[in-house]
């Protein structure tokens, strides 16, 4: 029995295919970004395992980002970008970590507030809002989903100049607005047939959701946003003090 073998089958308390993700995880360690992944069915033979084991182990390892597909192959994944929960938008956030910040449109249009967006944004219901929905991206490749809702009476001169390209929150502040506070409820969820299509994923992979109500210095609401991440491809990191 070799040596990786035996590791695998140390202990009857963890299940087969984990302990070959342990192992995987290792050689993933000493490959650069971008590195191939040894074929599963080359796995199989060096952990003298089934296919359906090697398989279920890279599935786990796929969901947490470690690696991704690449045509028909599997590579190193690039690390995680990784967002500060605080006041600063998308794009200062990738900048920050030397990574290239980009957005798809999906959709600017001005339409009628429903009864949750204009209980957020403190608007009657039916008022005029802008809509705002696009894709993110960081070095190209897809990691979220956000859309906005702005009450379009206040930043009526900002939706007839706005390059949906560019960042939403320095367009913002150049119309006089100042950030102030925000609430932020952050939550694990399953992507839904569109939102999955729209970020080159799968309904069955983790996401994380976050919603948020930011408000200017007179605790008027600016933003009701919705986003939506892709669990192997962002991380969320907070300092706290007391």
């Amino acid at each position: 029995m070799t040596e990786i073998n035996a590791r695998i089958d140390a202990g009857e308390s963890a299940p087969k295919y984990y302990r070959v993700r342990t192992e995987l995880a290792a050689i993933i360690d000493d490959l650069d970004e971008g590195d191939p992944v040894p074929a599963e069915r080359d796995l199989a033979v060096r952990f003298e395992v089934s296919r359906e084991t090697v398989r279920q182990a890279v599935h786990e390892l796929l969901v947490e980002g470690r690696i991704q597909r690449r045509g028909r192959g599997t590579v190193v994944a690039s690390p995680k970008l990784t967002q500060p929960l605080s006041l600063r938008s998308y794009t200062e956030g990738a900048v920050s970590q030397g990574r290239v910040p980009g957005r798809e449109l999906v959709t600017f249009e001005d339409v009628p507030a429903d009864a949750e967006v204009a209980a957020d944004l403190g608007l009657s219901v039916g008022s005029t809002v802008i809509h705002l929905e696009r894709v993110l991206l960081a070095d190209g490749q897809k990691i979220g989903l956000e859309s906005t809702y702005l009450p379009a009476r206040r930043f009526a001169s900002m939706a007839r100049s706005f390059d949906p390209g560019t960042s939403l929150y320095a367009a913002i502040r150049a119309t006089g607005v100042t950030f102030d506070s925000a609430t932020e409820r952050i939550e694990t969820v399953l992507a839904s047939p569109r939102e999955a299509a729209l970020l080159d994923s799968t309904t069955a992979m983790p996401m994380l959701l976050l919603n948020r109500i930011s408000l200017d210095t007179d605790a008027v609401p600016i933003e009701r946003v919705r986003s939506i991440y892709r669990g192997d491809r962002v991380a969320f990191l907070a300092t706290l003090r007391e």
